[in-house]
């Protein structure tokens, strides 16, 4: 992959300065709309996403790409998570999209306001079974606004060559929800970084994978979700051209959430 010049990592700050600048200048505007109308919301928050991927190609050379069946009815996608932009491409093209999230993102200017009016689930990290039965107390009482429920299995962006084993609570939301789980692979960690200012030019691709019906036991449901979505992920960031380390998903009964779900955390 091109190596970051310094006039690109200067390019790169003055997208971030606008961009964030665009999402205030969008606030003003939606935010009255927004309190009287939850369409508004969405709105104004798939306004601005769709701006950040349009000026990240004209000012730093980002493109961004769409891959497979976009979902549009009441699904649960659960999305392999490496920076900001894989929410950005998210939001911008999901109908409704409602997101378990960090408890301390409520806080966060503008963005925790609109995430709450659209129907995100804030749940507290740190104590497991608490947030656990919060994210599920939370997913009831959104339910009556269908729409596709978005969840980060691992519970944490996870930049490219790292592992983090994927969470129990994926595969309890699964199960209460009875719905189909649409998993999402992506190699935007290559070109947005989990953290810093600069953005590599290239190409970043989130793709939808095949769906994976409704009933499957936990630990199978688990192991499937990993292994397609870790593989794809892979083979994403090949394509991209990142020859760095890449670990396997694993597999079986090695899986640590399958053991977590037997001992009922």
């Amino acid at each position: 992959m091109r190596q970051i010049t310094p006039w690109q990592w200067f390019k790169s700050l003055l997208y971030v300065l606008q961009v964030y600048g665009m999402m205030a200048v969008m606030a003003v505007y939606f935010v009255p709309l927004a309190i009287f109308s939850r369409d508004w919301a969405y709105r104004g928050v798939r306004t601005w996403c769709r701006y950040a991927r349009w000026s990240a190609e004209k000012m730093v050379g980002l493109r961004t790409e769409v891959r497979g069946e976009v979902p549009t009815d009441e699904v649960l996608i659960a999305s392999k998570h490496q920076s900001f932009l894989d929410i950005i491409i998210l939001v911008s093209v999901l109908p409704r999209p409602k997101f378990i999230m960090k408890k301390e993102l409520v806080w966060a200017p503008i963005l925790g306001w609109f995430a709450l009016r659209m129907g995100c689930v804030p749940v507290e990290r740190g104590k497991r079974a608490q947030a656990i039965q919060q994210m599920m107390e939370g997913v009831k009482a959104g339910r009556q606004d269908p729409g596709q429920l978005v969840i980060y299995p691992q519970g944490t962006r996870v930049p490219p060559g790292e592992y983090r084993p994927y969470k129990i609570g994926t595969a309890l939301l699964y199960e209460q929800l009875g719905q189909p789980c649409v998993p999402a692979a992506t190699n935007v960690g290559l070109f947005w970084p989990k953290s810093g200012i600069w953005r590599r030019p290239g190409t970043a691709v989130l793709e939808f994978l095949p769906r994976i019906p409704p009933g499957k036991p936990r630990e199978a449901f688990l192991e499937e979700l990993e292994t397609v979505i870790e593989t794809r992920s892979n083979e994403l960031m090949r394509e991209a051209g990142y020859d760095g380390p890449l670990p396997a998903p694993r597999q079986g009964n090695t899986h640590p959430a399958g053991r977590r779900g037997r001992k009922g955390d």
